[in-house]
């Protein structure tokens, strides 16, 4: 069998070369925040910022005038179009565009600033260029059903939890909990099973209220953890490559199923 085009050297090499060079901008973006490392190596750190801003902006182009072979993007006008508006490919627009900007729109410096902070994107390119990234995207996409049930019951669970907790609590503390509203951050960071210690009940009935949002909390919280352990489970058993112990032959994950049963021995009568 030959290789497939992600899987040769040059592609290989790339991945890992876009890969390194996204890492080292998210760390010059980070270590330029400390003052006495900005003030030493200030030059190192726009060279790499510059050199980064053009490589990715060639990458950007040159994957804009290629992805017309992508069968999802063939046609020359409209596929460009919907390859622009994709997410990797707004993620890569993003990553190198508000370099741009001051150049062309005359901005104060409170706003480039904001401007700067947008090159800590360049970190969500990894996932074009990760394997582990493709296949968490993947598990995300089987279980987003999954996913949005947990979420509307969580959304349920912290209305009610605010609800009670503001007639509960209000007339003891009516400046922590001044409305529903304001009584949701108590209930948000309960449900997380935080305890900042900065809003709490002191009524008996908030209290009861409290134990029984925390112990909630703990069991909600599981669920996303769960449906994600088995989406990666069954993601890896369909990846898995085993060999036929009939045949000899390579088959998937999937077609192991059909194989599971012991194979026949030659030697033994009716086999």
């Amino acid at each position: 069998m030959g290789q497939s085009p992600e899987g040769d050297g040059a592609a290989l090499h790339f991945n890992y070369f876009m890969t390194v060079l996204i890492i080292v901008n998210v760390l010059a973006v980070i270590l330029e925040t400390v003052e006495p490392l900005y003030q030493q190596y200030a030059l190192l750190f726009i060279v790499v910022d510059i050199i980064s801003i053009a490589i990715f902006t060639v990458e950007y182009f040159i994957r804009l005038w290629i992805c017309t072979l992508d069968p999802a993007y063939s046609h020359p006008v409209t596929g460009r179009l919907r390859y622009m508006v994709s997410p990797y490919a707004l993620i890569d627009l993003l990553s190198f565009l508000p370099f741009y900007i001051p150049a062309i729109i005359p901005v104060d410096l409170r706003f480039l600033r904001i401007l700067r902070l947008f090159r800590l994107i360049r970190v969500m390119k990894l996932g074009r260029y990760s394997e582990a990234m493709k296949t968490f995207e993947v598990v995300i996409a089987k279980s987003k059903e999954k996913l949005i049930l947990v979420l509307s019951i969580l959304f349920i669970v912290l209305v009610l939890a605010s609800s009670l907790m503001y007639y509960a609590e209000h007339d003891a503390q009516p400046e922590k909990f001044a409305s529903i509203p304001a009584a949701m951050w108590w209930a948000i960071v309960t449900l997380a099973t935080i305890g900042y210690g900065d809003v709490y009940p002191v009524t008996m009935l908030g209290k009861v209220i409290g134990s029984v949002v925390v112990i909630t909390g703990i069991a909600i919280f599981a669920l996303p953890t769960a449906i994600l352990s088995a989406g990666f489970i069954e993601e890896m058993q369909e990846k898995k490559v085993v060999i036929c112990p009939v045949c000899g032959h390579q088959i998937s994950g999937d077609q192991k199923k059909e194989t599971d049963d012991p194979p026949l021995d030659p030697e033994k009568p009716g086999s």
